[in-house]
Protein backbone atom coordinates (compact mmCIF):
# COMPACT_ATOMS: atom_id res chain seq x y z
CA UNK A 1 0.00 0.00 0.00
CA UNK A 2 1.69 3.34 -1.07
CA UNK A 3 1.53 5.71 1.92
CA UNK A 4 -0.84 8.65 1.97
CA UNK A 5 -0.65 11.98 -0.17
CA UNK A 6 0.05 14.98 1.92
CA UNK A 7 -1.44 17.20 0.32
CA UNK A 8 -3.98 17.69 -2.97
CA UNK A 9 -1.89 18.14 -5.60
CA UNK A 10 0.23 15.15 -4.29
CA UNK A 11 -2.83 13.19 -4.72
CA UNK A 12 -3.98 14.56 -8.01
CA UNK A 13 -0.10 13.82 -9.23
CA UNK A 14 -0.39 10.03 -8.30
CA UNK A 15 -3.64 9.56 -9.95
CA UNK A 16 -2.65 11.71 -13.49
CA UNK A 17 0.37 8.83 -12.83
CA UNK A 18 -1.41 5.98 -13.28
CA UNK A 19 -4.02 7.13 -15.79
CA UNK A 20 -3.48 5.49 -18.98
CA UNK A 21 -2.45 1.99 -17.27
CA UNK A 22 -4.70 -0.77 -17.76
CA UNK A 23 -6.11 -2.61 -14.16
CA UNK A 24 -3.84 -5.42 -15.25
CA UNK A 25 -0.60 -2.94 -14.85
CA UNK A 26 -1.74 -1.94 -11.95
CA UNK A 27 -2.63 -5.13 -10.40
CA UNK A 28 0.52 -6.64 -10.90
CA UNK A 29 2.27 -3.58 -9.12
CA UNK A 30 0.32 -3.92 -6.37
CA UNK A 31 0.18 -7.92 -5.93
CA UNK A 32 -2.86 -8.35 -6.30
CA UNK A 33 -5.16 -11.07 -8.75
CA UNK A 34 -7.40 -9.65 -11.80
CA UNK A 35 -11.15 -11.27 -10.79
CA UNK A 36 -12.82 -12.77 -14.34
CA UNK A 37 -15.56 -10.33 -14.03
CA UNK A 38 -16.43 -7.54 -11.08
CA UNK A 39 -20.19 -9.70 -11.10
CA UNK A 40 -18.44 -10.63 -7.21
CA UNK A 41 -15.89 -8.28 -6.59
CA UNK A 42 -17.95 -5.21 -7.02
CA UNK A 43 -15.60 -2.75 -5.69
CA UNK A 44 -12.53 -4.17 -6.46
CA UNK A 45 -11.39 -1.58 -8.53
CA UNK A 46 -11.82 0.72 -6.43
CA UNK A 47 -10.00 -1.14 -3.81
CA UNK A 48 -6.99 -1.29 -6.58
CA UNK A 49 -6.62 2.53 -6.75
CA UNK A 50 -6.98 3.11 -2.91
CA UNK A 51 -3.89 0.67 -3.30
CA UNK A 52 -2.09 2.55 -5.75
CA UNK A 53 -3.30 6.33 -4.30
CA UNK A 54 -2.19 5.86 -0.47
CA UNK A 55 -6.42 5.77 0.66
CA UNK A 56 -6.93 5.15 4.37
CA UNK A 57 -10.50 5.05 5.53
CA UNK A 58 -11.22 1.43 3.72
CA UNK A 59 -15.25 0.94 4.50
CA UNK A 60 -15.05 3.74 7.35
CA UNK A 61 -17.73 6.35 7.10
CA UNK A 62 -15.15 9.22 6.75
CA UNK A 63 -13.50 9.93 3.45
CA UNK A 64 -10.88 7.93 1.56
CA UNK A 65 -7.93 10.80 2.17
CA UNK A 66 -9.25 11.88 5.77
CA UNK A 67 -6.24 14.20 6.38
CA UNK A 68 -7.31 15.94 3.09
CA UNK A 69 -10.93 15.59 3.24
CA UNK A 70 -11.21 13.86 -0.55
CA UNK A 71 -13.38 10.59 -1.02
CA UNK A 72 -12.37 8.75 -3.90
CA UNK A 73 -14.59 7.71 -6.63
CA UNK A 74 -13.78 5.31 -9.49
CA UNK A 75 -16.68 6.12 -12.00
CA UNK A 76 -16.93 3.47 -15.36
CA UNK A 77 -17.60 4.95 -18.20
CA UNK A 78 -18.69 4.11 -21.79
CA UNK A 79 -16.54 4.84 -25.32
CA UNK A 80 -18.25 8.29 -25.48
CA UNK A 81 -17.01 9.22 -21.99
CA UNK A 82 -20.77 8.36 -20.52
CA UNK A 83 -20.98 7.20 -16.96
CA UNK A 84 -21.82 3.68 -17.14
CA UNK A 85 -23.88 3.21 -13.68
CA UNK A 86 -25.38 5.11 -10.61
CA UNK A 87 -22.21 6.10 -8.43
CA UNK A 88 -22.41 4.70 -4.65
CA UNK A 89 -22.36 7.54 -2.13
CA UNK A 90 -22.87 6.11 1.29
CA UNK A 91 -25.22 4.25 3.75
CA UNK A 92 -28.35 5.55 4.35
CA UNK A 93 -28.89 6.12 8.22
CA UNK A 94 -32.17 4.87 8.97
CA UNK A 95 -32.72 5.56 12.87
CA UNK A 96 -31.83 7.79 15.22
CA UNK A 97 -32.14 10.38 12.41
CA UNK A 98 -34.61 13.11 14.35
CA UNK A 99 -32.83 16.68 14.10
CA UNK A 100 -30.21 15.10 11.50
CA UNK A 101 -29.31 18.18 8.91
CA UNK A 102 -28.20 18.35 5.32
CA UNK A 103 -24.82 20.45 7.24
CA UNK A 104 -23.90 17.32 8.77
CA UNK A 105 -24.99 14.89 7.09
CA UNK A 106 -22.98 11.83 5.30
CA UNK A 107 -23.35 12.67 2.14
CA UNK A 108 -22.86 16.27 2.59
CA UNK A 109 -19.56 15.51 4.08
CA UNK A 110 -18.65 12.46 1.02
CA UNK A 111 -19.62 14.68 -1.50
CA UNK A 112 -17.84 17.91 -0.67
CA UNK A 113 -14.71 17.15 -2.15
CA UNK A 114 -14.28 14.16 -4.20
CA UNK A 115 -10.94 12.70 -6.57
CA UNK A 116 -13.35 10.86 -9.96
CA UNK A 117 -11.60 8.63 -11.56
CA UNK A 118 -12.71 7.60 -14.69
CA UNK A 119 -12.46 3.42 -15.82
CA UNK A 120 -13.03 1.98 -19.10
CA UNK A 121 -16.59 -0.01 -18.19
CA UNK A 122 -17.69 -1.29 -21.23
CA UNK A 123 -18.80 -5.10 -21.08
CA UNK A 124 -16.95 -6.29 -23.99
CA UNK A 125 -13.95 -5.09 -23.02
CA UNK A 126 -12.24 -7.71 -20.81
CA UNK A 127 -11.26 -6.55 -17.21
CA UNK A 128 -7.60 -6.94 -17.35
CA UNK A 129 -7.17 -4.83 -20.53
CA UNK A 130 -9.60 -1.93 -18.67
CA UNK A 131 -7.38 1.07 -18.77
CA UNK A 132 -7.96 4.22 -16.36
CA UNK A 133 -8.56 7.32 -17.51
CA UNK A 134 -7.38 10.98 -16.66
CA UNK A 135 -8.74 11.77 -13.10
CA UNK A 136 -10.14 15.35 -11.67
CA UNK A 137 -11.29 17.17 -8.07
CA UNK A 138 -14.26 18.16 -7.77
CA UNK A 139 -16.64 20.16 -5.15
CA UNK A 140 -20.19 20.86 -6.17
CA UNK A 141 -21.08 23.99 -7.49
CA UNK A 142 -23.92 26.26 -4.88
CA UNK A 143 -26.25 24.74 -7.93
CA UNK A 144 -24.91 21.32 -7.42
CA UNK A 145 -25.16 21.52 -3.49
CA UNK A 146 -28.64 23.22 -3.64
CA UNK A 147 -30.15 19.61 -5.69
CA UNK A 148 -28.08 17.34 -3.76
CA UNK A 149 -29.27 18.87 -0.26
CA UNK A 150 -33.31 18.89 -1.69
CA UNK A 151 -32.88 15.15 -3.13
CA UNK A 152 -31.48 14.60 0.05
CA UNK A 153 -34.02 16.37 2.33
CA UNK A 154 -37.39 14.87 0.01
CA UNK A 155 -35.86 11.34 1.37
CA UNK A 156 -35.05 11.81 4.40
CA UNK A 157 -38.33 13.28 5.26
CA UNK A 158 -39.78 9.99 3.56
CA UNK A 159 -37.64 7.98 6.02
CA UNK A 160 -38.75 9.94 8.82
CA UNK A 161 -41.91 9.65 8.82
CA UNK A 162 -42.08 6.11 8.36
CA UNK A 163 -41.70 5.76 4.32
CA UNK A 164 -38.72 4.53 3.65
CA UNK A 165 -40.46 1.20 1.70
CA UNK A 166 -41.90 3.84 -0.57
CA UNK A 167 -38.92 4.99 -1.85
CA UNK A 168 -38.30 4.32 -5.49
CA UNK A 169 -35.69 4.79 -7.60
CA UNK A 170 -37.80 7.21 -9.51
CA UNK A 171 -37.57 9.79 -6.31
CA UNK A 172 -35.01 12.53 -6.43
CA UNK A 173 -33.42 14.66 -9.22
CA UNK A 174 -30.11 13.87 -8.51
CA UNK A 175 -29.61 11.88 -5.65
CA UNK A 176 -31.45 8.81 -5.27
CA UNK A 177 -32.09 6.20 -2.60
CA UNK A 178 -31.93 2.26 -3.37
CA UNK A 179 -31.52 -1.03 -1.25
CA UNK A 180 -27.96 -1.65 -0.66
CA UNK A 181 -26.95 -5.30 0.34
CA UNK A 182 -25.57 -8.10 -0.29
CA UNK A 183 -28.66 -10.01 -0.29
CA UNK A 184 -31.95 -9.94 0.59
CA UNK A 185 -31.84 -11.57 3.90
CA UNK A 186 -29.79 -9.01 5.26
CA UNK A 187 -31.75 -6.62 7.26
CA UNK A 188 -32.38 -3.66 9.51
CA UNK A 189 -34.40 -1.51 11.59
CA UNK A 190 -36.31 1.35 10.58
CA UNK A 191 -39.53 3.04 11.37
CA UNK A 192 -42.80 2.11 9.91
CA UNK A 193 -45.96 4.06 8.84
CA UNK A 194 -47.29 3.98 12.47
CA UNK A 195 -44.53 5.07 14.15
CA UNK A 196 -43.47 1.33 14.64
CA UNK A 197 -40.21 -0.41 13.64
CA UNK A 198 -40.09 -2.16 10.66
CA UNK A 199 -37.57 -4.73 8.98
CA UNK A 200 -36.36 -3.37 5.85
CA UNK A 201 -33.28 -3.93 3.47
CA UNK A 202 -30.28 -1.31 4.20
CA UNK A 203 -30.53 1.64 1.84
CA UNK A 204 -27.85 3.15 0.12
CA UNK A 205 -27.74 7.30 -1.47
CA UNK A 206 -26.75 6.99 -5.32
CA UNK A 207 -25.93 10.04 -7.14
CA UNK A 208 -27.74 9.86 -10.83
CA UNK A 209 -25.65 9.32 -13.76
CA UNK A 210 -26.80 12.49 -15.55
CA UNK A 211 -25.35 14.27 -11.95
CA UNK A 212 -22.27 12.85 -12.64
CA UNK A 213 -22.25 12.81 -16.62
CA UNK A 214 -22.26 16.59 -16.35
CA UNK A 215 -19.39 16.64 -13.94
CA UNK A 216 -17.11 14.72 -16.52
CA UNK A 217 -18.27 17.24 -19.44
CA UNK A 218 -18.32 20.65 -17.22
CA UNK A 219 -14.10 19.33 -16.70
CA UNK A 220 -13.16 17.33 -19.32
CA UNK A 221 -15.00 19.42 -22.52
Amino acid sequence: MKPEPKSESELLERARDIAGLSLTELADEANIEVPPDLRRDKGWVGQLLEWHLGATAGSKPQQDFESLGIELKTIPISYLGKPLETTFVCVAPLMGIHGLRWENSHVRNKLSRVLWVPVEGEREIPLKERRVGSPLIWSPSTEEEQQLQTDWEELMELIVTGKVEQITARHGEVLQLRPKAANSRVLTDAYGASGKMIKTLPRGFYLRTQFTAKILENNFI
